[in-house]
């Protein structure tokens, strides 16, 4: 009978035997059919295993993906969509007055307004110096352009918030996702593959015993084969009738 001693299994292969076998021993043989029922068994015992953890990292993943249902959004379109009219002109004087074409054109209306009111060009002198005037109407654009480019540093101040909110939620969904992928890398790395091995092992394992059972046959069928050939021979030539002695 084909097979193999307990003794030149794998571990893991014998104690699975044993478990039917408690008192199997390390001396004790296995036929070659009981062997690859067992070997079928820890091959679909490490295929189960494998499934199993898998899906609880698929499910741990599918718990991250829901656990914050935050989305992110585009900050920017939506504070653009809440705009007041009063904020849109408070962002609109802010960034006007905060660009050179104000500067130059504020320093050109104070040197026309210096040079027409000194030299009296076209007879025009209704801000005399030391131009009171002026410094009225200098006072009321401070005064008023203030409070508006306060308004709008509130709608930065706010956008930076939001900004910072959406990122943070953004960036912690993204930290959770790649350590769970690391998990299954790890597990891929550390469980999936060296069990892919142990499977192929017992792939080769197998083909080897059935290689050998195959020359078996082979060599006891041209043991056979040559057996009967010499037995129809034999019957041949008793067939066959004696030919007549020669005087």
């Amino acid at each position: 009978m084909d097979g193999v001693f307990l003794e030149d299994l794998d571990g893991p292969l014998t104690a699975l035997i044993r478990q039917d076998y408690p008192k199997a021993t390390n001396e004790d043989f296995i036929c070659s059919e009981h062997l690859v029922h067992y070997r079928l068994m820890k091959m679909d015992q490490m295929i189960a295993k494998d499934y199993r953890q898998n899906h609880k990292l698929n499910q741990k993943l599918t718990r991250v993906l829901e656990k914050d249902k935050y989305q992110p959004v585009d900050v920017r379109e939506q504070l653009e969509h809440s705009l007041t009219v009063g904020q849109r002109v408070a962002d609109a004087v802010a960034h006007f007055g905060g660009s050179w074409p104000f500067i130059i054109s504020f320093i050109t209306v104070m040197i026309l307004w210096i040079v027409i009111n000194t030299l009296h060009i076209f007879g025009a002198h209704f801000d005399p110096y030391p131009f009171i005037l002026l410094n009225l109407f200098l006072s009321m654009v401070a005064a008023i352009q203030a409070p508006l480019i306060m308004m709008s540093q509130n709608r930065s101040a706010e956008y930076d918030r939001m900004e910072s909110v959406n990122d943070y939620h953004v960036n912690l969904k993204s930290e959770e996702e790649i350590r769970v992928l690391h998990s299954k890398m790890d597990h891929v790395i550390q469980q999936d593959q060296p069990n892919m091995l142990q499977l192929q092992k017992i792939q080769m394992e197998m083909l080897g015993s059935i290689e050998s059972q195959v020359n078996e046959l082979r060599r006891l069928q041209t043991y056979f084969d040559g057996h009967v050939d010499v037995v129809d021979d034999v019957q041949t030539s008793k067939q066959q009738p004696a030919k007549p002695e020669s005087k």
